[in-house]
């Protein structure tokens, strides 16, 4: 599977609410994920496919049923790509950095 196509199904942010909600609860058809979204069935439907395509998202057939399903792995294969080589230990620590300044400040504002 393409890298290419991985970040072209994640550069849209409807694509990405969609994966979200997989993450949330996978295993949704696609009357689930239209219920969660204010798009169109038909706009749901083209997303999913690209996903699909992607290999973010596979399908199993449960009797008529379509359920789609999170596949994190090509999200892992960017991480260790594009993520692993800025050193991961780093980002590690900002992010933490960053999380304990926002919770500080998040706290003096209830103050």
């Amino acid at each position: 599977m393409s890298m290419d196509a991985v970040f072209k199904a994640l550069a849209d942010p409807s694509r990405r609410a969609l994966l979200d909600s997989l993450h949330a609860r996978t295993g949704q058809t696609l009357g689930e994920l239209c219920a969660e979204h204010s798009m169109s069935r038909q706009a749901v439907a083209k997303h999913l496919l690209l996903l699909e395509q992607a290999n973010l998202v596979v399908v199993q057939w449960r009797g008529r049923e379509k359920l789609h399903y999170l596949n994190p792995v090509p999200i892992h294969d960017i991480a260790d790509r594009w993520i692993g080589k800025f050193e991961r230990t780093r980002l590690r620590v900002l992010a933490k950095l960053k999380r304990r300044l926002e919770a500080e400040i998040d706290d003096s504002q209830e103050d």
